[in-house]
């Protein structure tokens, strides 16, 4: 299946912690599917988790617990131990465990400058993960063998019997032409199928935007769990945005929404590669740190030591680190008042700029946003690092089982 992002997956955003709804003119079969993808959706983002808790936290009773537990067991899908301590009196409740060594799912990432493949276990333990460099101009399609061979290497020290459930890949919008020109490119929808057939997988696989995909992991995983309403700013050659609304991700038409680094902000501003002029990139990409620190727009590297020097009160670097700053307030604000989050999450080259300027971005948004847009807002550093684009990649590529556990019997192989 090749199809963009265009929902976040079932549970993503569903408190967990809720009696389950019952589907109306359901079937007692369908009801036990239902039930059996709760507890074991609920242990891939809880970890351990005992019966007990399950029952209360699902509202289910405990022999249906049991029994729900039992069939998961015998799927190859949890395992069921006695807990390691306990202090109540009598038979302690058995705690079920994610297979995170038996099932998985591959993880890709194209991003700016670099081709990444992970192994991420149920649960989202990251098993594996290999990378190499990407190189300037590469297509994504151009992208799909390099990928397959990190995948079929990663395969080859997969041992015993194994579940691949399926694979997602998490693709960046912005690239570098060998000239050094950054060129803005949408997603392939062909990617997932083309991967497909590379590997000759029988699960498929699943493609969408970077800043998507982490934001989907932020939420499920990080420092935006718990939030319905959020958006995840990711930076590197550019500016994108994963914004999630009603704990849905909010993607439009062919999956091509959260291009935010092209709100135009500053229409007497510098070219963009968009064709614009005065997009909030130009004011706030890594480029834009590194023009007004004098160093090389194109020098990604000299980043990291444009922010220590700035932390080392170096004033040219701390000026830089301001300008941006404040670009980066202006944008935000502007998005508050359209979405209206709880959370705004700084991911990628923004979350160190996000830290080392916070201060200046609070300035702006306690002034430009609407007083409803911004009493309650959160601001937060990413959590996840450079691994949520592969957390969110695998998070797609489970939600098929997680939604019918019994629907996924068969380990897919990966041709050779």
């Amino acid at each position: 299946m090749a199809t963009p992002v265009r929902s976040r997956p079932a549970g993503v955003g569903r408190n967990t912690e809720s009696p389950l709804p019952v589907l109306p003119g359901a079937s007692q079969e369908e009801i036990r599917r239902q039930n059996l993808g709760a507890v074991l959706r609920y242990v891939h983002l809880h970890g351990p988790t005992s019966r007990a808790e399950l029952t209360s936290r699902l509202g289910l009773n405990r022999s249906t617990i049991g029994a729900l537990a039992a069939d998961l067991v015998t799927s190859g899908l949890v395992t069921e131990d006695a807990p390691a301590t306990t202090r109540r009196a009598g038979r302690p409740s058995l705690v079920v465990s994610p297979r995170s060594d038996r099932v998985y799912a591959h993880a890709l990432s194209i991003d700016a400058d670099r081709l990444r493949a992970a192994r991420v276990g149920l649960g989202g333990q990251i098993l594996d993960l290999r990378e190499i460099p990407r190189p300037s101009g590469m297509s994504a399609i151009d992208a799909v063998g390099p990928l397959a061979d990190l995948v079929r290497h990663m395969e080859g020290s997969v041992v015993g019997d194994a579940l691949l459930v399926g694979g997602a890949a998490a693709v960046t919008d912005t690239t570098r032409d060998p000239d050094g020109r950054i060129r803005i490119a949408s997603i392939d929808e062909t990617l997932g199928a083309a991967l497909e057939a590379e590997l000759c997988t029988s699960p498929g696989f699943v493609a969408g935007d970077l800043a998507d995909i982490a934001g989907l992991a932020e939420h499920v995983r990080g420092v935006a769990v718990g939030f319905d309403d959020a958006i995840y700013l990711h930076g590197d050659l550019g500016i994108s945005a994963g914004i999630i609304v009603g704990g849905r991700l909010v993607v439009g038409h062919r999956g091509h929404s959260g291009k935010v680094g092209h709100m135009v902000v500053n229409p007497s501003g510098l070219p963009c590669g968009c064709g614009s002029r005065g997009c909030w990139e130009t004011e706030i990409s890594e480029a834009a740190l590194l023009r007004h620190a004098g160093r090389d727009p194109s020098d990604r590297a000299a980043v990291a030591e444009v922010l220590r020097a700035a932390a080392d009160g170096d004033p040219t670097c701390r000026a830089a680190v301001e300008q941006v700053a404040d670009w980066l307030g202006f944008g935000v604000a502007n998005l508050v008042n359209v979405v209206n989050p709880d959370a705004v999450v700084f991911g990628g080259s923004l979350r160190d700029i996000f830290t080392a300027g916070a201060d200046v971005v609070q300035r702006r948004l306690d002034t430009m946003p609407l007083p409803s847009a911004r009493e309650h807002l959160q601001l937060r550093a990413a959590a996840l690092g450079r691994d949520a684009v592969l957390i969110g990649a695998a998070e797609l590529a489970f939600d098929k089982l997680l939604a019918d556990p019994l629907n996924v019997g068969v380990a897919g192989q990966v041709a050779t």
